[in-house]
């Protein structure tokens, strides 16, 4: 049951009056006449979304996910109509027919993204590297979930300290240094912390559309939060003059995979609507069995605790390669419901929910503590993440902008932590509640020679946490400290920016943007039983100037240069400034009242081309510099260096803005097609330093990479995939990582590769089936960071069945 607290609703409902103010005023720029067409595919008649339709200066759209497009902006004269893998077609404006058809090409073009702007453009006008995830390689891999779906692209490396988790580092950042977006709505919230996140999970891959992933500092599109990066997931929307359904059903044996996906599509020429309904079952996870002879333990799961006659035992495992406890559920819903309001205006209702089981913390189950295992319970409680949102549309051409974009969101998220000590009856239970309200308003204007995007926005986020103590004797429940103050907290975030795309020539394009956030927060502590706070509250009021300056220049045979500066800032959120306590082994984290912004500053060097049309490369170096690095370091609490925290002597830490950190790095893609077969790279080598201490980066992982070779003959896809990390040595370790022995070997991060195979059937568009074989050779490997080991040799089987009616 979705249940929606009422002191939240209340403040909902108070904002109604003034969003329909804001879509009444939405409605009024935009409204003007507007040339609609619809491009289809030549044989199948079935719309083609992402469509290139440009005029000779330079102007140019894309069509929807429909197929619609508005060139009422577009200039007389000849259009041109291009879409990878379909014929460029050119037709006089005054000719073009109301359905315009495009018969299919092995040829391809530049690929379009959303994610750089948040509207549709060339990917080869932009001065930073982005990479896409397209549906086509969702179906054939298979990723259970969101965070493998960006790892098996190659170039985003996934930490995971439990079986449900998956947290995305991008180019040194991670956790709350990194922004996740959905359908343009931001997720981050004032509780993402500094460690790692398994938020990207709440997302369901078997309904995102694509994924983006926009490499370096996003801040002046997406504010704070983006300084390594932005994943941009956009979800299926619903298809108009359409009515189908389809079933698709998922087995993996390495964890016992078992992931059930309905979806269907109603929808007439005014009026669609789409839900989809997703449920995942996993086992325990069973990793590698075949580990390098220096450690024939290592990652190995030789016993646990189970509760046998009311007590806490120590139990053998017979497979010491089951990882027990790490195993979970989850399911996912999406609805969404969109109108076209007139043939240029569209409004789009969407609802996303998600839940799951306890999902067990994994890693903390293996830790030690006097020669046995510390925890006997260790799990977080159902992950919940609900939203709704309103967005308004329009591609009329007005004064104001060629399309506009209204939208409204209200998300509401749930994390618990409970965890219980070895032969103790004290079940500790902790829980955090966060609504978040966003309203964005987007906009791009299209001039001579030029294109500006221009937008707002609104960010307010309330916190409230809870603590209690459950006697697992007799029942009783008393208070305990909460992981945030008591009190609740707010976070707030206004912001406007602005970026300009100017084209000196056909070859020589300028990208130019700024940016300006006010952030606000306060955090109320109340009570103060269990701890002697030196304050009653903390407010933190700061703003931020970030922009950006990149070039784009395309010179002969398909060869560019592509070069970018950019600034970025995170202010520090609920986590950072006012968490209570949180627990690392031996050491726990206090809030900090003095805790500042950090500012990074980057650049970075592209040059891609193409050989003959089959051969294409992509190289970029990149380099940031972190001014008041927000970083875990050893502090006092009321004057003292360590205190008893859960009956434990722990060393007291908190978030201090330690002052100058430096990341750089190199990354590289070849990709070879011709006809069927296709054959690709990628590398990625990341090295950052925290100046102050002079010690290693946290979130520079090892370099990575993977090689695949696909080819398709007729109905049938296949394709091998080579993935390998590199090593760190235990003495070139952070200093966190450094006191998590548990899960490194003495030797620090071992290197690895595997070897995983793919194959895709296609009978008809309504029925595929998919097999594969991941980690063929069953490698042991465990990721940097990581507190759980990857899985063993893997078994893939999917089919997906439909029925459709145009």
């Amino acid at each position: 049951m979705v249940v929606i607290r009422t002191s939240i609703f209340s403040s909902f409902a108070t904002m109604q009056k003034t969003f329909c103010s804001i879509i009444l005023v939405f409605l009024v720029l935009t409204n003007i006449q507007a040339q609609t067409i619809r491009i289809v595919e030549k044989q199948t008649q079935s719309p083609i979304g992402n469509v290139v339709v440009f005029d000779a200066i330079g102007y140019h759209t894309l069509t929807d996910a429909n197929g619609y497009a508005d060139i009422s902006g577009l200039a007389g004269g000849l259009i041109t109509f291009q879409h990878v893998g379909y014929e460029t077609l050119l037709i006089p404006k005054k000719e073009i027919p109301k359905i315009v058809e495009l018969a299919e090409t092995s040829l391809t073009v530049d690929e379009v993204v959303i994610s750089a702007n948040k509207w549709e453009e060339d990917l080869s006008e932009i001065p930073v590297s982005v990479m896409k995830v397209t549906q086509d390689d969702i179906a054939l891999t298979n990723p259970q979930t969101a965070a493998d779906l960006l790892g098996q692209s190659g170039e985003v490396f996934i930490q995971k300290s439990q079986l449900g988790g998956g947290s995305p580092m991008i180019r040194g950042f991670a956790a709350n240094s990194v922004l996740i977006s959905i359908d343009g709505v931001r997720m981050n919230n004032a509780i993402y912390r500094s460690g790692n996140l398994q938020n990207v999970l709440a997302i369901d891959g078997l309904t995102t559309e694509d994924a983006e992933v926009v490499f370096g500092p996003g801040s002046v599109i997406y504010g704070s939060d983006a300084l390594g990066g932005v994943m941009d997931f956009h979800s299926i929307n619903p298809q108009f003059d359409n009515v189908s359904g389809e079933a698709f059903g998922r087995f993996s044996s390495a964890d016992i995979d078992k992931t059930g996906h309905l979806k269907f599509n109603i929808g007439n020429n005014r009026v669609a609507f789409m839900g989809a309904f997703t449920f995942s079952d996993f086992d325990d996870l069973v990793t590698g069995s075949k580990r390098p002879d220096k450690y024939p333990d290592f990652g190995t799961r030789p016993e646990y605790v189970d509760v046998i006659n009311g007590q806490d035992s120590i139990v053998s495992n017979t497979n010491v390669n089951k990882q027990v406890y790490s195993g979970y559920s989850q399911y996912n819903a999406l609805a969404k419901l969109k109108f076209n309001l007139t043939d240029n205006t569209d409004i789009t209702y969407a609802f996303h929910y998600t839940n799951s089981s306890d999902v067990p913390r994994y890693d903390r189950l293996i830790e030690y503590r006097n020669d046995h295992l510390r925890y006997a319970k260790w799990y977080y409680g159902p992950q919940k993440w609900l939203m709704h949102y309103l967005q308004l549309k329009s591609k009329k051409e007005t004064s104001f902008s060629s399309e506009a974009k209204l939208t409204m969101a209200y998300q509401q998220v749930e994390e618990s932590r409970h965890d219980r000590s070895y032969q103790s009856t004290s079940l500790r239970h902790r829980a955090e509640y966060v609504d978040a309200f966003n309203v964005n308003a987007d906009l791009y204007k299209e001039f001579y020679k030029s294109t500006i995007y221009y937008g707002a926005e609104f960010v307010y986020n309330t916190v409230e946490s809870t603590g209690q103590v459950e006697n697992t004797s007799t029942g009783a429940f008393t208070p305990t400290s909460t992981r945030y103050p008591d009190g609740g907290s707010t976070w707030t975030s206004l912001a406007a920016y602005a970026s300009l795309k100017y084209y000196f020539s056909t070859s020589l394009i300028l990208n130019a943007g700024i940016r300006y956030s006010q952030v606000l927060l306060k955090s109320n502590f109340v009570d103060k039983t269990f701890y002697d706070f030196p304050y009653d509250e903390i407010k933190i009021n700061t703003g931020a100037f970030n922009g950006s300056l990149g070039l784009v220049w395309k010179l002969a045979n398909e060869f560019q240069i592509k070069t970018a500066l950019s600034s970025g800032f995170r202010a520090p959120n609920v986590d950072d400034v006012g968490k209570v306590f949180d627990s690392e082994p031996g050491s726990v984290v206090v809030p900090n009242e003095d805790l500042k912004p950090e500012y990074s500053y980057s650049g970075e060097l592209t040059v891609t081309g193409k050989i003959n049309y089959e051969l294409e490369y992509s190289f970029t170096g990149y380099y940031t510099r972190l001014i008041d690095a927000m970083v875990r370091r050893d502090f006092t609490f009321n004057d003292q260096d360590s205190i008893m925290y859960d009956g434990t002597l722990s060393k007291v830490q908190a978030i201090v803005n330690s002052g100058k950190a430096y990341i750089a790095g190199i990354s590289g893609s070849i990709r070879y097609e011709r006809g069927d077969f296709s054959a690709s790279t990628t590398l990625t080598y990341t090295k950052g330093r925290d100046l102050s201490d002079d010690v290693p980066w946290r979130y520079a992982p090892p370099i990575f990479g993977q090689t695949e070779v696909s080819y398709t003959w007729n109905n049938l896809k296949a394709r091998i995939v080579q993935r390998y990390n590199g090593a760190i040595p235990f003495d070139q370790l952070a200093p966190s990582e450094q006191s998590k022995t548990f899960i490194y070997s003495p030797d620090g991060t071992l290197a690895w590769t595997t070897t995983s195979t793919y194959l895709q059937y296609v009978f008809n568009k309504n029925l595929r089936i998919n097999g594969g074989v991941e980690n063929i050779f069953d490698v042991h490997y465990r990721p940097y960071s990581s507190g759980i080991s990857a899985p063993g040799r893997n078994f893939i089987l999917s089919l997906k069945a439909g029925l459709s009616k145009k």
